[in-house]
């Protein structure tokens, strides 16, 4: 399974499937899980990242212990909207990732979500130490929160 539109989904997901939130840093992965209901997204945990094939691994082993139905994948896009080399990275490693795993993957817009929650954390005085161990799965839920909230907008019953 490659890519698909956030619009089309729905037609891929089990109606109690989870989604996972994928925050993909140089150092770290920020993961993100929703309820069976796909309305509330939580903080799950963060991946230090070592190497591709072990990264690969610990995260389908998440799908597998959650049976989650698809990730939802940040794309750093510039503030203009154009593309620069993080785009590409993330591109390269969704192409990769989906040769191994038949789970959808959606891309996210995800600009200022880690310059957020890094905004939150300051006015929470949270630690310089503290913010750094979890702000990319916290970067990751607020993106997750994003997509579920749009489909949830989306799925409503027009009347």
């Amino acid at each position: 399974m490659a890519l698909v539109g956030v619009d089309d989904l729905k037609d891929y997901l089990k109606p109690t499937q989870p989604l996972i939130g994928v925050d993909l840093g140089d150092k770290t992965l920020g993961i993100a899980i929703s309820d069976t209901r796909r309305k509330i997204a939580t903080a799950l945990k963060t991946i230090r990242r070592t190497a591709f094939l072990k990264d690969v691994n610990e995260l389908i082993n998440l799908i597998e212990e959650f049976d989650v139905g698809g990730i939802i994948m940040g794309m750093p896009y510039h503030m203009n909207g154009s593309e620069g080399d993080r785009c590409k990275i993330t591109r390269d490693f969704v192409r990769r990732f989906s040769d191994m795993c038949e789970v959808p993957v959606v891309l996210w817009d995800e600009r200022c979500t880690t310059k957020a929650v890094t905004q939150l954390f300051l006015e929470g005085d949270l630690s310089r130490s503290k913010r750094a161990k979890i702000v990319d799965k916290v970067a990751a839920s607020f993106m997750l929160q994003g997509t579920l909230d749009y489909l949830s907008d989306t799925s409503a019953p027009s009347f």
